[in-house]
């Protein structure tokens, strides 16, 4: 195999399983004529390094694994792929055949393939691509065509789907491209074994002279690679540009030592007493000066023939390197002691063991390990009978000052099967904490947020722990949330699916609505308008488009120039969206328009993520949430509240009928979103987030809302709540089976505040969740160590009371419907009663109670089955 090749001006390294002549200019590429008009017209600037290496051997039909730095870009494969397409071969099959499959990790990754593809296609004949994303909706699959396309683009999950309606599509397949095959084999690697399992039998089934081809592209080796060489690739070429992960390939035997940092001298004497019997080409890097005197006089010291090389040595870069290989030519084990910044002047290859006396970095391991990439072994790793025996050796001294670099190190060392000790892993921990801490003054990860996990922490540039500070000084006014089981949102911004800014509408009198108008009023006037000369960070303005007039928020302003005008970044701090603008459309804004705090809040929906593991949302869903939901009023119930976030579950749409004085339910955003087969539950979600918020919740209880508002016990809490909040309202907030109608009129509310006072003095009511099926209707009483309890069943009522912890609670309930008293029960448990009431007349109950009462919601939980069945009635 070939170590180096020049292409270009740079020098770069290449480990080839067989010999490769790279392609290093565009003119000379093995492509054909009209796709290099159209990369030239795209100012496509390479090939680069890798693309010379591997563009050939795709080009050829040959089976190609690629792994590059540059390994996540598509045009490694696309050109030459397209090529063959456009070759006799290709073209002379019948329509039916000749499928490419490519193969991404992600819909975001498949629709950039996709977008490529249609660029590039502009010179190919007889080209018709076609992108792949399904959901999980029976038909889908059914419903979509790929005759007569060339190019499949899609993701492993989607690629199953189509399979179940489209089985032959794997039997017209000529090539199958893994994009990212880390990534593929690190998320899905069952669903991608499986797609290959059925490609070999339909190719061992294929009848004629179809050619075949499989081309895997990615940045890492993953372990599975292997087992995709031996068992469904036809000696494939293999290209590897970066050299760490050829030395995985290349079963290069990682060690991870431990000493003490004082004690590192000794045992590199322990390693070097056993390297040296076997004469091995010993290489010792450190990456101080200091560090190399002082472990040369230890060497020589110790009677260990020893070289040193720094940038200050006397004795130039040839000069030690033939006396090294002198020394071993003779039979002499003589130990190299080197700084990185001399390895490149040297140029060495050919050692067999190299010993990291300083813990090094990610750059410059690879470095390290380039001095012995001629022992690679070129056999695969786990070929089990004669395997190549292992020729070179890394060794790396782990100390406890190593925790510099350790988090780079470990994930590398994991994938190269080196033995880890424990304190590898501690010092990595304590790194990643302590990088977590300097992000304490960042945003909330969203992912977090909207997910309740986010996948990858130490690349994620944002915070994943609390900032009480930050938190709770920005945490909602109390009286922007007067009743959390029903406030009243208006969505303005749309940032994903699940993810909006608006505003907490109130329900008597909204005040940014009456700031708005006079606002507006203000504005109106010619003169009220007065443009700013100097704008300033952070300062509040005012802003008009057509009639509305906002008030915004300068958060960047550009570097000072000669010119008077120039661009702003602006946040509309009642609507939460950002933009741009000029600096002269922005207006002295009064004081007395600045005292009402910025009204726009962060929602998020719960419960709900995007199918197949993806980390963010299709923008089909986005889309038609936007469309949906965008400007329009919205009833939900809060389940946490975070600086300015609020999450919701559920999140409905609403209608209003003036004339009625109703409300009506129309859907509900998380059905909404499951109904469209491209998102999923996400059970995990809302405990993620209490776990989150778990320290704040210890210093404000004011987080969770729906919990006590004040100190005087349960009951009043749960007396004291807005008569709004109704149990008929609560329970169509989730139910898909009818419409929610609940009356705003004073009448009904003032009967309902007399209500409450009755129970209080007959006793108090204890909070009751309910469902129900076809058959029955089920009560769960929430009372703790019930004791002397009574429930008597009428046709049309049920009555419960109980005693617990000397308070008498007492439930008296006229019901919406009839049940059949002789066959309903109560049973008291530890911490409910449960009470089945068996219905007279089977079907669903439009609600539980004639009267409406505060203490009574729906059980959402036990409702999740039917909401994810269908979506919300549209009325």
């Amino acid at each position: 195999f070939q170590s180096f090749q020049n292409v270009g001006k740079e020098k770069n390294f290449v480990f080839l399983s067989k010999k490769i002549e790279p392609s290093s200019v565009l003119e000379t590429a093995p492509l054909f004529d009209g796709l290099k008009k159209e990369l030239a017209w795209n100012k496509f600037s390479g090939p680069t390094f890798t693309e010379s290496y591997c563009w050939p051997p795709v080009a050829w039909g040959r089976d190609v694994v690629a792994i590059s730095h540059q390994g996540n870009d598509p045009l490694l494969y696309i050109p030459p792929v397209l090529t063959l397409l456009q070759e006799s071969d290709y073209q002379a099959l019948p329509n039916m055949s000749g499928v490419s499959l490519i193969l991404c990790p992600g819909w975001r990754k498949a629709q950039l393939v996709f977008d490529l593809l249609k660029t590039y296609k502009k010179g190919c004949r007889r080209l018709h691509p076609v992108l792949v994303i399904l959901g999980q909706n029976k038909g889908a699959a059914s419903q979509t065509e790929i005759r007569g396309c060339e190019v499949v683009v899609t993701t492993p999950y989607n690629l199953l789907r189509l399979l179940e309606h489209n089985t032959g599509l794997l039997c017209r397949l000529c090539q199958l491209v893994l994009d990212e095959v880390e990534v593929l084999f690190s998320d899905t690697s069952e669903q991608v074994f499986t797609i290959l399992d059925c490609y070999k039998k339909a190719t061992a089934q294929a009848q004629g002279n179809q050619p075949h081809q499989i081309i895997a592209v990615g940045t890492q080796w993953n372990k599975h690679i292997t087992s995709l060489i031996k068992e469904f690739m036809n000696d494939p070429h293999i290209v590897i540009t970066v050299i760490e992960e050829a030395a995985i390939f290349g079963n290069v035997q990682q060690v991870v030592q431990r000493c003490m940092n004082s004690n590192r001298t000794a045992e590199l004497l322990k390693i070097l007493d056993f390297t040296q019997r076997s004469l091995q080409k010993v290489l010792v890097f450190t990456d101080s000066v200091t560090e190399v005197e002082m472990i040369h006089k230890a060497l020589k010291s110790n009677s260990v023939v020893s070289l040193k090389k720094h940038k200050e040595s006397k004795c130039n870069a040839v000069c030690v390197l033939e006396r090294w290989r002198k020394m071993h030519s003779s039979g002499i084990p003589a130990v190299l002691v080197l700084t990185d910044d001399c390895l490149q002047s040297l140029g060495i290859t050919e050692a067999t063991c190299v010993i990291h006396f300083s813990f090094p970095s990610p750059a410059a391991f690879g470095q390290r390990l380039q001095s012995i990439s001629d022992n690679f072994c070129t056999g695969m790793k786990d070929s089990a009978v004669h395997q190549e025996p292992t020729k070179a050796k890394s060794v790396i001294l782990l100390t406890e000052h190593s925790s510099c670099h350790a988090p780079g190190i470990l994930p590398y060392l994991k994938r190269a099967e080196a033995e880890i000790p424990e304190e590898l892993y501690d010092l990595t921990a304590r790194v990643q904490e302590s990088e977590e801490d300097k992000k304490f003054s960042r945003p909330l990860c969203a992912s977090l947020k909207t997910f309740g996990i986010c996948r990858n922490r130490t690349e994620c540039p944002d915070r994943h722990q609390i900032n009480l500070s930050t938190d709770m000084a920005q945490n909602i006014a109390d009286e922007m949330i007067e009743t959390p089981e029903r406030v009243a949102i208006l969505p303005l911004f749309i940032v994903h699916a699940t993810n909006y800014f608006g505003r907490i509408v109130k329900k008597q009198k909204d005040q940014y609505t009456v700031l708005a108008k006079e606002m507006n009023d203000y504005f109106k006037v010619a003169g009220h308008r007065i443009s700013v000369n100097t704008v300033e960070k952070s300062v509040f303005y005012g802003l008009r488009e057509g009639a509305i007039c906002h008030r915004v928020q300068v958060v960047e302003t550009p570097a000072k120039d000669e010119e008077n005008l120039y661009k702003v970044t602006i946040k509309y701090v009642d609507e939460g969206r950002t933009s741009q603008v000029n600096s002269d459309q922005l207006l002295h804004l009064p004081a007395k328009f600045q005292s009402l705090p910025p009204q726009a809040v962060e929602i998020v929906v719960c419960r709900v993520k995007p199918i197949d593991n993806e980390v963010e949302w299709n923008p089909k869903v986005t889309d038609y949430i936007n469309h949906k939901i965008k400007g329009k009023l919205h009833h939900a119930k809060v389940v946490h509240t975070l600086g300015k976030t609020v999450w919701v579950d559920p999140m409905v749409g609403v209608t209003h009928l003036p004339t009625m004085k109703i409300w009506i339910n129309e859907y509900n955003i998380r059905s909404e979103i499951l109904s469209m087969g491209l998102g999923t539950d996400n059970p995990e979600h809302v405990g993620e987030i209490q776990k989150l918020c778990r320290q704040v919740l210890d210093h404000a209880e004011s987080l969770e809302h729906f919990t006590k508002e004040d100190t005087a016990g349960l009951e009043e809490a749960s007396c004291a709540q807005d008569p709004l909040m109704q149990e008929d309202s609560a329970e169509s907030c989730n139910s898909p089976m009818f419409l929610d109608v609940f009356f705003l009129d004073d009448v009904v509310q003032t009967k309902e505040k007399e209500d409450s006072t009755v129970h209080q003095q007959k006793g108090c009511h204890p909070p009751i969740k309910w469902f129900q099926d076809d058959v029955s209707v089920t009560l769960k009483v929430q009372i703790l160590r019930a004791a002397d309890s009574k429930c008597e069943f009428s046709r049309e009522k049920v009555a419960f009371s109980a005693y617990s912890e000397g308070k008498l609670y007492v439930a008296d309930l006229e019901l919406y419907q009839s049940v059949i008293a002789e066959k309903s029960t109560c049973v008291v448990k530890d911490t409910e009663a449960v009470i089945l009431l068996v219905k007279e007349k089977k079907g669903a109950w439009g609600k539980l109670l004639k009267n409406k009462n505060i203490h009574v919601s729906l059980d959402f939980e036990h409702w999740e089955g039917s909401e994810d069945e269908r979506p919300f009635t549209t009325g």
